[in-house]
């Protein structure tokens, strides 16, 4: 491990709150994730399930009702909100994004995309989702179909600098093309720098063999290059969203010195930490499942692992322990 790395872990640790008798439930993380549809039930899943595994107080699915009669079987530890409609349906968007909206101030973090699809009338109800939550500054994680969203859209989150965009190397393509930006191939450390520079300051982590993390600056672009596994099955970057899910609701406890912190880390600072430390975590634990289970690895070999990962990675603060 690095010395680079080790500092950046040393400062991920710093934002994680231990668990103190004077925290009620919920405050050590309220998330959401909104996504799955009729042909997409596994995603949400993954991205909620890391996100409670990883330490989150409360988990949340919101998803159209055939997708959530699915995922209430996978785990009874989620919320499942069975509120968005896919075309053809007589509601609007903006009558399905109300109950979410009125969600929004009971969230700490609101992951967008995984299992989310391309379904117009879905698109639309997460557009107005997304505008909500800017004007309520909440965090968020955009991820898969969202991101597709935001090709379409870029002034959906264009200059919101508590968003995270979670593009692999395609989606990282498509979204500096919808920017008319020419990273001439570089979707590397210049590529990520300038794909965030384009909309305005977000954090982009550009998924590969190495994670390049950045939200244009030179102080806020770092690497994410701990060893994975070698099996690439679908949906390991759901593990990376609610683990980014959950840190964005402790930088929120952090920030508020919800108890005796170190440091002085600020905002940009913060949410540079936890999306990497998502993707240190993510890393981990495709390291650790692929050395169980090969190249029979699956994304739900994943969700088993966060909870080591973070204690490989992190480690419990002593006030946590019994």
């Amino acid at each position: 491990m690095s010395p680079a790395t080790k500092e950046l872990l040393k400062k991920v640790r710093m934002m994680v709150p231990p668990m103190l008798e004077k925290f009620h439930k919920g405050m050590l993380g309220r998330v959401a994730v909104i996504g799955g549809s009729e042909n997409y039930t596994g995603a949400p899943y993954f991205s909620a399930m890391a996100s409670a595994r990883l330490g989150a107080d409360l988990s949340h699915v919101i998803c159209t009702p055939p997708a959530a009669n699915v995922i209430k079987t996978y785990s009874p530890n989620l919320m499942v909100h069975p509120i968005m409609r896919e075309s053809p349906h007589q509601s609007t968007a903006s009558s399905l994004a109300s109950p979410v909206i009125a969600m929004l101030t009971h969230l700490h973090s609101l992951v967008i995309g995984p299992g989310l699809g391309r379904d117009d009338l879905m698109q639309a109800t997460v557009a107005e989702v997304i505008s909500a939550a800017r004007e309520k500054k909440l965090p968020l994680v955009l991820d898969a179909d969202a991101l597709w969203l935001v090709q379409k859209q870029p002034e959906l989150v264009r200059g919101y600098k508590e968003c995270v965009l979670t593009p692999n190397v395609v989606e990282f393509g498509r979204l500096a093309t919808s920017v008319g930006l020419d990273t001439h191939g570089d979707t590397g450390k210049e590529g990520c720098k300038a794909l965030a520079n384009a909309l305005g300051g977000v954090m982009v982590v550009r998924k590969g063999g190495v994670d390049w993390i950045s939200d244009g600056t030179d102080e806020r672009t770092v690497v994410g290059e701990g060893q994975g596994g070698k099996k690439r099955s679908g949906g390991q970057g759901d593990t990376l969203t609610g683990s980014i899910g959950t840190l964005l609701a402790w930088r929120g406890m952090y920030l508020e010195k919800a108890w005796d912190v170190e440091g002085e880390m600020g905002r940009e600072e913060t949410l540079m930490l936890a999306a990497w430390g998502g993707s240190a975590i993510t890393r981990e634990c495709s390291r650790l499942a692929f050395g169980k289970r090969g190249r029979s690895l699956q994304a739900s070999d994943l969700t088993d692992e966060v909870p080591v990962a973070f204690e490989t990675l992190i480690g419990e603060k002593e006030e946590s322990k019994l």
